[in-house]
Formats: C-alpha cells, structure tokens, sequence
C-alpha cells in the first residue's frame, strides 16, 4: 500500500492552511507540525483550526530553549552578523525546525514532508538542504514550486476564494501590507511597501522594541557573565533583578533590550538566490549579548587566535544564512570556534539608553590585559628601548619598496 504521508510544517496563516487542504484534495494523509521557537501565536487555536481543515494529527513542538543554547548561543560565540550587520535571526530558526521536522517524520513513517516557503526566498534552501542533510531519503513536497499549485494559486485573491470555498477559517483583521517572521532572536518585516527601499520603516510596525527616540530618559544598568564565550548570568545592576537560565536570560535582555529601544536594523541584502531583499529586523537581545561578547574577547582572546577567528565569522555567518547548518564545514568551523572561547570568561559591564549599548567596563578572571605595561606613566615590564628594533625590522620591507620606486624614478607619494 503506498505511504501517502506527508508532514507540514504548519503556521496557521493562509498560505500554510490552504496548502493543508490542498495537499488532502491530492489523497495526501497530512500531519501538521507547529515549531514553537518564540513566535507570539495562540497555539491551541492553531491547532484547533488544523484539525478542522482535515490534518490528522497535530504536532506543536516547544523548541524555545534548544533554539537559544544550540543555535542563538553558538552565533554569539563566533560573533556572527551576516554581511556584517545581519543577526541571522530567521536563518537561525530554520535548521532547528527542519531538524524536528525530520523527527517527526521518521516518527510518523512519513514518506513526505512539506513547507510554504516561496521559491524566491532564503527558506526553501534552508529547510530543504536541511531535510536532505538528515534523510537523504526524504521526499520534499514544495508546493510554491509545484506547477499545478501555481496555475491553480496565481495570487492572494485565489488563496481566499478557494479558502471560502472549503471552508478554511480565515482572520477577518486586515493584513499587514508587508510579510513578517517572529522568534524569540528577531522579529523580521519585509515585502509588500517595504519592497521600496526609499519607504521608510514607520515606528507603528515595532513589535520587539519601542523606537529609541522613544524610549525613556534613564538608563538601565546591568552586568553580563561569560563562561567560555556563552552568557551565563545577567544582573540588572538598578533593581538587583538576576537571570542565569539560558531562555529566561535571553527573554529577560529581550525585555530590557526592546524597553530601551535597542536591536532595530534596516538593511538592502543579499539572498543566496541571488537577488536583493530588503528587511526591517528587530534584534533586541542578540544586539546586547553580541557587542558584550565582543568586548569580553578583548580582554580575553589572544591577539592571533582573534585575528584568525575574525576571518571565520563571516564564513560561519554566510554558512548559516545560506542554509549549510548541517555540513562538513560547519562542523569544523563549529570545532575552530569552540576552542577559540575557551576562556572567554568575564563579566561586561554596560548602560542602555535610548538605542545606544554603552560599555561600563569589563573584568575577567583570565585576562590578558597587563595594566602595568601597557600603563604610559610607569615602565613595567616592558623595555620602551625595544620598541626601536621592532620599528626598525618592520621597516625593512617598506624601506627596499622605497629603494625600488626611487630606482625606477616614481615616489611613494
């Protein structure tokens, strides 16, 4: 009897609801399967209207804590920011729900497993690289790049009537005129007005955050501990307010972080498809945690091993945007950077004000930073008179370049 098995990955809005009802008008067995990774949704009521449409089971998998140590917490450690500004927080979401997507899969006896992404954007490479990566065997049903789903679905009106016309429950509240995507890291808006990139992001469409002109006139003071690159406390240094929990830590600086008008991004990039996107993005705590990870490796890391895990941080960043979560090379990128934070351990003092993330200071048990000689006011253990040779034999190369164009007649400048 052929398994007719497929699990989708489920959200409640239109376009997931209408792919449930229609993978069933195709003799298709359909298991929803609901990732909650900090998304503010009603989950018994996406759940309920699952099975309404004729899912025959509905998984809704709470996956907050795993996202925050396994995937958000590694990002932190190898400074990751996609194209240099970019927290990565869709990106990062992605092969933690394609992983329990499989799960359950292989649970199910599945042959099939099914998502909404769209064949223009970032997700169907993530989820789909995912899926063959854990089950090579798994048999991908991506209706948005299905022919008869897209001669049948020509746009949002299509979806609509068809939604009437089964009986599909469809929220009366008007839709926002952009696309969003919601977790615990990041709230991303992109599409419909925002496809014009001159638009400018209004401060109604905040979610996360309130906008830093906004936020109050007082600062909000606290520390954050480090263990090996990974935060491990955070004290609110005004109220005496301590979180160590790895999800109430990062849901606490969210808090903080948003109240103080902090994590607001706008930016043009780039997808691996290889045509530009705009996107809004509101990253409250990954900006916090990311500019005090930074600042404890200063004292911290050695200066060598920084400037060699400088050069992994954006091929770590483009890996996990790209959708390559589970690959070889993030294996051994995963392996490098561990080691670079062994050590990484301090606490970061800082001021939150208005959007701005000010360093207080910062004090660690395994510093590298020698007050004495680097002080200018005593000697220490550092001979100035040795700083002649070391300038001399740096100059060596630039005196022959000297020499070179002085004999081929040309200046330096």
């Amino acid at each position: 009897m052929k398994n007719n098995k497929v699990v989708l990955a489920y959200s409640g809005g239109l376009d997931t609801s209408v792919i449930l009802k229609w993978l069933i008008d195709k003799d298709y067995e359909v298991i929803a399967y609901v990732a909650n990774v900090g998304q503010d949704d009603d989950y018994d009521e996406v759940k309920a209207k699952a099975l309404k449409i004729g899912a025959s089971k509905v998984y809704i998998e709470n996956l907050q804590e795993e996202f925050v140590t396994d995937y958000i917490f590694p990002a932190i450690k190898a400074n990751a920011m996609y194209e240099g500004r970019y927290l990565l927080g869709t990106a990062l979401a992605r092969p933690l729900i394609a992983k329990k997507h499989i799960e359950i899969a292989h649970r199910e006896k599945a042959t099939y497993v099914s998502h909404g992404a769209t064949g223009k954007g970032n997700d169907q490479v993530r989820f789909e690289l995912a899926f063959y990566a854990l089950n090579p065997n798994i048999k991908v049903l991506a209706p948005w790049k299905m022919r008869e789903f897209l001669n049948q679905f020509q746009g949002r009106t299509d979806m609509l009537n068809y939604a009437r016309e089964k009986n599909i429950p469809v929220k009366a509240s008007l839709k926002k005129p952009y696309s969003e995507d919601d977790n615990l890291l990041h709230i991303s808006h992109e599409a419909g007005i925002l496809e014009d990139p001159r638009y400018k992001a209004e401060k109604d469409m905040l979610v996360k955050m309130v906008a830093p002109q906004d936020a109050p006139d007082k600062e909000t003071h606290i520390a954050i501990h480090f263990k090996d690159g990974i935060p491990v406390k955070v004290v609110n240094s005004d109220d005496g307010t301590i979180k160590e929990k790895p999800l109430e830590l990062f849901t606490y600086l969210n808090k903080l972080g948003g109240a103080n008008g902090i994590g607001l991004l706008d930016m043009v990039e780039n997808r691996f498809v290889g045509i530009k996107s705009r996107g809004v993005y509101e990253t409250p705590a990954g900006e916090i945690l990311i500019k005090a990870h930074m600042d404890i490796e200063g004292i911290a890391m050695d200066r060598e091993v920084m400037r060699l895990r400088n050069m992994l941080s954006p091929v770590f960043s483009e890996i996990v945007y790209n959708g390559f979560w589970f690959s070889p090379e993030m294996d051994f990128l995963t392996a490098a950077i561990n080691k670079s934070q062994e050590l990484i351990d301090g606490i970061v003092y800082l001021t939150l004000y208005k959007g701005n993330i000010l360093i207080d200071g910062r004090e660690s048990p395994s510093s590298l930073y020698n007050k004495d000689m680097s002080s200018m006011d005593i000697e220490g253990g550092f001979d100035q008179k040795d700083s002649e040779g070391f300038i001399k034999i740096n100059a060596i190369r630039l005196m022959a370049h000297n020499a070179i164009l002085k004999k081929q007649g040309k200046t330096i400048v």
